[in-house]
C-alpha cells in the first residue's frame, strides 16, 4: 500500500489538506496520527519516533527469549520508551510487570495515552535512562537513539522525527555504553538485555559488554533485510 492509499483509507479529516501535508514531506503516520505495531494501534505525533518493523522484530525475538527462559512473572525495564510501543506489546505478550522510562515528558504523555488506549498497566517514569530507579529487573530492553550526527538519513526522517530519539554521541554508541556501565545495579542474577542497534555497531557493543558484563553471553541477530539489528546479552544458561 502506498502512502497515498494509506492516507485515503485511514485519514479521518479533510483529505485534500492531508495530501498537501504528504506532498510537503510529512510522514503519513503523523498525518493519520496512529500506526499498527505488533497488532496494537498506537497514537503517534512529532514528539515520538515512528515505530518501525525492525522494532517489531526486536519485540518478537525478546518474547521468545522470555518464554523460553523465564517461567514466573518477571520485571521488565524499557529504556527510552517513546510511544510505548515496546512496553505495550511486551505487556500483552508476556503479562510481565513493566517499567518504562523516557527523558521526554512529551513522549511519555503519548506513551501513557497509548497504554490507556490498549488497556495495559505500565509504570512510566520521566528520567534519564534509569537514574533514581532502585528496582531489580529480569529483562532490560531498549531501542535507544543510535544514529551518528554525521550519518546520512532520509530527509523525511531528519526533517520530521524528534532528534532526541534519533541521534547519539560517540558515533551513535553513547547510550549503549551508558546503559551497560552501571546496569549490574538494576539486574537480577538471571537476566536478559535486548537492544536494537545500527547495522555496524555490534563489535563496539560487544566490547562494552566485555568491559562491564564479562560473565555474560552475547548474540547478534539480523533483521529481515539481513542486517545486524538486534543484540541479546544474557546470563540465563
Amino acid at each position: 500500500m502506498t502512502d497515498l492509499e494509506y492516507l485515503k483509507k485511514y485519514y479521518k479529516g479533510n483529505i485534500d489538506d492531508a495530501i498537501e501535508k504528504l506532498n510537503n514531506g510529512e510522514p503519513v503516520q503523523y498525518i493519520v496520527g496512529e500506526v499498527d505495531f505488533c497488532g496494537n494501534i498506537l497514537k503517534v505525533n512529532k514528539n515520538v519516533l515512528i515505530p518501525r518493523f525492525e522494532t517489531e522484530e526486536l519485540v518478537e525475538q525478546t518474547t521468545k527469549y522470555i518464554k523460553e527462559y523465564f517461567h514466573n512473572q518477571i520485571e521488565i525495564l524499557d529504556i527510552g520508551t517513546g510511544s510505548g510501543a515496546i512496553s505495550i506489546s511486551l505487556k500483552k505478550k508476556t503479562n510481565a510487570n513493566i517499567t518504562a522510562t523516557d527523558i521526554s515528558k512529551e513522549a511519555l504523555e503519548v506513551a501513557k495515552e497509548n497504554a490507556k488506549l490498549n488497556q495495559v498497566d505500565i509504570n512510566f517514569i520521566n528520567t534519564n535512562i534509569y537514574e533514581n530507579i532502585d528496582n531489580k529487573f529480569d529483562v532490560v530492553i531498549s531501542n535507544p537513539p543510535y544514529i551518528s550526527y554525521d550519518e546520512d538519513i532520509m530527509d523525511i526522517v531528519k526533517n520530521n522525527e524528534p532528534h532526541l530519539a534519533l541521534y547519539a554521541d560517540n558515533n551513535g554508541l553513547y547510550f549503549y555504553e551508558e546503559i551497560l556501565k552501571n546496569i549490574k545495579n538494576i539486574l537480577k542474577e538471571k537476566y536478559l538485555i535486548a537492544f536494537e542497534i545500527g547495522e555496524k555497531q555490534f563489535n563496539n557493543i560487544k566490547k562494552y559488554k566485555e568491559l562491564y558484563l564479562p560473565e555474560s553471553s552475547i548474540t547478534c541477530k539480523k533483521d529481515l533485510q539481513g542486517r545486524d539489528r538486534m543484540v541479546f546479552i544474557t546470563n540465563i544458561e
